[in-house]
């Protein structure tokens, strides 16, 4: 295995698919421990898990395994996914995760380990660099000590790994990748968008992704019977989307976003603020804006429509 591949085990693709073809996010409430080396991107990889939903417990004493993985629900608002991060910061109470697997495994609990793995020279070059002393590490001892002795309390464990990623090469974004790739949960948890509608008048949102500015567009603003009314009333979107070039940027807008839109999942962001302006966010950005909700939930997008600044006036 080079440095930045997954090691599976037999019994699960790096697909996702069990033996039979069934994805693994589908069979019901899952278990994952996440295990592996001090400064091999344990927290990073608990960190992906709990941006998709997964409820995730950190430095969990091996004995309370199985009371934790007993109040997992298969239906209603409970916990579904749950994720926890066991190794030896628990100290002498790791001794007992073996036991605890085993008690596991006598409930008919079924889990999965993903093991965390990294080169000597880049565990050593991780703690040099935070300068946070190892969890083994003694009173003037070498780190590189330490990491041999984790490396032999781990290596039961590593063993018994349905995944191993070595992260020496990874960066963060690499690593929660392969992670999400592991437990094959992409899928569950489509893109969200949002599209708000603002006046330039009133700033740019400091939380939007992409902005269009509409201003190139005639302002119904001056059109007389159309100034009290907003963007959200069929006159003034009949007037904004009946300008020329109006629809014909909207439409290849989308056309173009949503080959790109799929991207912004793959980079590990699943929600995107699309901010759509005018001049005083109450005619044509709001127009364009409902327009657009309207075109991406058309493509199964979940679509929220806000309307910033739509009432200052």
């Amino acid at each position: 295995m080079t440095d930045n591949e997954i090691e599976f085990s037999d019994d699960t693709s790096p697909e996702g698919l069990d033996l039979g073809g069934q994805p693994l996010a589908d069979r019901g409430p899952e278990l994952v421990i996440i295990s592996g080396l001090s400064g091999a991107g344990r927290t990073r990889a608990a960190n992906a898990l709990e941006d998709l939903d997964w409820y995730v417990v950190d430095n969990l004493p091996p004995r309370m395994l199985s009371a934790l993985a007993g109040m997992m629900t298969t239906t209603g608002e409970g916990v579904h996914r749950l994720a926890a991060v066991v190794d030896v910061r628990s100290k002498a109470y790791f001794h007992e995760l073996e036991a605890a697997l085993q008690e596991l495994r006598d409930t008919s609990i079924s889990y999965r380990i993903i093991f965390l793995d990294a080169q000597d020279q880049v565990l050593v070059r991780r703690y040099e660099a935070n300068r946070r002393p190892h969890p083994l590490q003694r009173d003037g001892g070498r780190i590189i000590d330490a990491i041999k002795t984790e490396r032999s309390l781990l290596e039961p464990l590593r063993r018994q790994a349905d995944v191993i990623i070595n992260t020496s090469e990874l960066n963060v974004h690499d690593l929660s990748r392969q992670v999400q790739q592991s437990v094959a949960v992409q899928e569950s948890r489509p893109l969200r968008l949002t599209i708000m509608s603002f006046g330039f008048k009133y700033g740019l949102p400091v939380d939007a992704d992409i902005v269009l500015d509409m201003r190139f567009l005639a302002n119904p603003y001056w059109v007389p019977g159309l100034r009290h009314l907003t963007g959200r009333d069929d006159p003034v979107a009949d007037y904004v989307l009946g300008l020329e070039g109006a629809k014909e940027f909207l439409d290849g807008w989308v056309e173009l976003y949503l080959k790109v839109l799929p991207n912004y999942l793959r980079e590990l962001k699943p929600y995107v603020t699309i901010a759509v302006g005018c001049t005083g966010g109450k005619h044509r950005s709001v127009a364009s804006a409902e327009y657009l909700s309207a075109a991406f939930g058309a493509h199964d997008y979940p679509v929220k429509t806000i309307h910033r600044d739509l009432g200052k006036e």
